[in-house]
């Protein structure tokens, strides 16, 4: 069953008429992963922003977005946000982007969950505490207190997986998590998200560059050049029996760029050749 059927999806700029995602069709099993690759500029964050509709106001978009079974772009402004993480989550690339500078981590995410849940604050404490316990981070309590600025970027995506745990959505994206991240982060981060959908069985929109990450947590695999999908298909399929040349080129290419975090991911210190 899917949770997510995107039909048509086209978005472009209603200032310049530019088509930026041309016809993008796809779907999300309950409990999978699809990876949506692609270099640059190839629309695999417009895409992601499009799901929770979050793109810029010059930015249009037709088609169809159904989140089980309900044309997300028919709701209301007021009921999309009653989507938004609860049942479908986005963790961003830059953690720092994520949080008010003004104010220390633990006040967005006591809002965050107090918005879903009629839990008390001693509960909520005391449920962020665990999940946050279980992504390895120290001294939550301590952690919350601080404001963004305090904490690295590793720490940041660490504490937004937290809250997609207690939050348990049924699907969630993650675009590019890792892009800002050094190679041991990064690493951490992908084994936490690989651990939350295990924990609790979402589906799961995971966008990277890094074809080694790809090739690690992902069941299907979207292609994305220029605004427009050129292949898709099971993960092992796509790795080793590419039908499209720029499919082509980025396994050739991208799992050669991307060897050293292959090894990490494999277990081999990260300081080996």
């Amino acid at each position: 069953m899917a949770v997510l059927e995107v039909a048509d999806l086209q978005i472009w700029d209603s200032g310049t008429n530019q088509c930026l995602v041309a016809g993008s069709s796809f779907q999300v099993k309950a409990g999978s992963c699809l990876a949506i690759v692609g270099e640059s500029g190839s629309g695999k964050s417009l895409t992601c922003k499009a799901i929770m509709r979050l793109n810029d106001s010059g930015l249009r978009q037709s088609g169809e977005i159904r989140f089980k079974g309900e044309n997300l772009l028919a709701l209301s402004e007021k009921e999309m946000r009653q989507k938004r993480g609860k049942q479908i989550c986005l963790i961003v690339q830059n953690g720092m982007r994520a949080f008010d500078p003004s104010c220390v981590v633990g006040v967005h995410l006591l809002e965050t969950i107090a918005t879903h849940f009629d839990w008390g604050r001693d509960e909520i404490t005391t449920r962020l505490t665990a999940a946050m316990e279980s992504v390895m981070l120290r001294n939550p309590r301590e952690i919350m207190n601080k404001y963004p600025h305090q904490l690295s970027g590793g720490m940041l995506q660490r504490i937004m997986i937290a809250l997609a745990l207690v939050l348990a959505p049924d699907l969630i994206i993650a675009d590019e998590p890792t892009t800002a991240l050094d190679a041991v982060s990064a690493f951490e981060v992908v084994e936490q998200l690989m651990a939350l959908r295990q924990n609790t069985g979402c589906a799961m929109i995971f966008v990277s560059h890094d074809l080694g990450v790809v090739k690690k947590i992902a069941d299907e695999v979207l292609v994305m050049k220029e605004g427009a999908v050129v292949e898709s298909g099971a993960a092992h399929q796509i790795f080793s029996k590419a039908r499209h040349e720029y499919t082509r080129y980025l396994v050739s290419n991208k799992l050669a760029l991307s060897q050293r975090f292959s090894q990490v991911m494999g277990g081999v210190d990260v300081a080996e050749g």
